[in-house]
């Protein structure tokens, strides 16, 4: 490893980075459990949804053919063609567990004959239920819309919060504790080689002070 540098200094980074990078670790550990528990929560949301869509789907299919065999399909269109008013959308953000979600909310609701636009003299009660039927649908799909976002929203940062986990987990932190294991085993050396070089020179120094002193008693 010779990019590394075997100095007590890297060590001490080296070990406060493994700290931080724990603690990290632990931290998207937690964001990441809280995210997979929300999703589910948020998926259950999702079925109960999809659910009401399906019904007042196929509900709304089943009275617009009803009104369009009583009265005609010319007669369904002109009503349908009949209604100004346009439902309107806000979507502004949310935060879910620290991800921001879209959030989707319409005053839209189910209106009564005269707002529709059409006249009651020409209709049927067959085309007012179907006119209720697919305004139903709308609310349903308004609702649809923002969960399904929402799901998607959360299952991208779920995943990219598993790679940063794995990333730590298998990757990062290993490859910091390996680093300063071969810091910690070349300081060692180190120090038995300087060791090694004390008691050499000691050595010497007391021989030489050993002959020093037989020359002079001699």
């Amino acid at each position: 490893m010779p990019e590394i540098k075997p100095t007590r200094s890297e060590l001490i980074k080296l070990n406060k980075g493994i700290k931080l990078a724990t603690s990290g670790h632990a931290l998207l550990k937690r964001k990441r459990d809280g995210l997979i528990q929300e999703f589910f929560t948020v998926l259950e949301e999702a079925k109960k949804s999809k659910s009401a869509m399906t019904e007042k789907y196929t509900k709304a299919v089943e009275d617009i053919t009803l009104a369009r065999a009583v009265e005609g399909t010319i007669s369904v269109k002109s009503a349908s063609l009949a209604l100004k008013h346009k439902a309107e959308i806000d979507v502004t953000t949310r935060n879910v567990m620290g991800v921001v979600v879209p959030s989707v909310k319409s005053e839209y609701a189910t209106k009564s004959f005269g707002e529709r636009g059409y006249g009651l003299i020409g209709t049927s009660s067959y085309i007012d239920d179907a006119a209720e039927s697919y305004e139903e649908l709308l609310k349903n799909i308004i609702v649809a819309t923002e969960i399904e976002n929402t799901l998607r929203k959360l299952l991208t940062e779920i995943d990219k919060t598993k790679r940063r986990v794995n990333a730590l987990e298998f990757k990062v932190i290993p490859k910091m504790k390996s680093d300063a294991s071969f810091i910690r085993m070349r300081l060692e050396e180190m120090e038995r080689d300087d060791l090694f070089r004390l008691k050499k020179i000691k050595s010497k120094s007391q021989k030489r002070e050993a002959a020093k002193q037989v020359a002079q008693a001699s």
